[in-house]
């Protein structure tokens, strides 16, 4: 037999019964989970920011479009998820962006008039 790399076992439990079991190397790297932060909006998937429609101070309402972003051959049109003021852009047309990049940041607002 050859000698095996002894792993911890990590205990777990499924329906009231209990198990041990040994952690993937792939499962051990993984990126981490993180708790995303109210107003961030970063990219789903790698692209290109192709037109940007708004400033920064800007108030913007619900739905309002705030840029198109080409991922995939695909022009994704992001839109305010909630009434706010555009905190900072952090992309420029023409810009090629990575996964989870921070394209821009809204503060909330109550009173959004236009």
């Amino acid at each position: 037999m050859e000698n095996q790399d002894k792993k911890e076992l990590v205990p777990f439990v499924i329906l009231a019964r209990y198990y041990n079991t040994t952690l993937t190397n792939k499962f051990l790297n993984r990126k981490k989970w993180e708790n995303p932060i109210f107003g961030e909006m970063k990219a789903h998937l790698p692209g290109t920011i192709i037109e940007i429609f708004i400033k920064e101070g800007q108030k913007v309402k619900k739905g309002e479009l705030l840029l198109i972003h080409e991922a995939m051959k695909m022009q994704n049109r992001v839109r305010a998820p909630f009434d706010g003021v555009v905190k900072s852009i952090n992309v420029t047309p023409g810009e090629k962006i990575k996964k989870g990049y921070l394209m821009l940041a809204l503060e909330p607002a109550d009173d959004v008039d236009k």
